[in-house]
């Protein structure tokens, strides 16, 4: 059986829907949206003018 001491330990580890965040990142996420949703469908709509 192998020794795997340097993994950490399970109980230990987080995973991205556990942690924290704040104000700053939902900012960034929602700024992440809005330029997508302008390229997505504002520049489509506006280049058939």
């Amino acid at each position: 059986m192998d020794d795997h001491s340097h993994e950490p330990d399970p109980d230990k580890r987080v995973t991205a829907p556990m942690q924290e965040f704040g104000s700053r990142e939902v900012g960034i996420g929602a700024a992440v949206t809005l330029v997508g949703l302008l390229i997505a469908y504002a520049v489509p709509f506006l280049a058939t003018f």
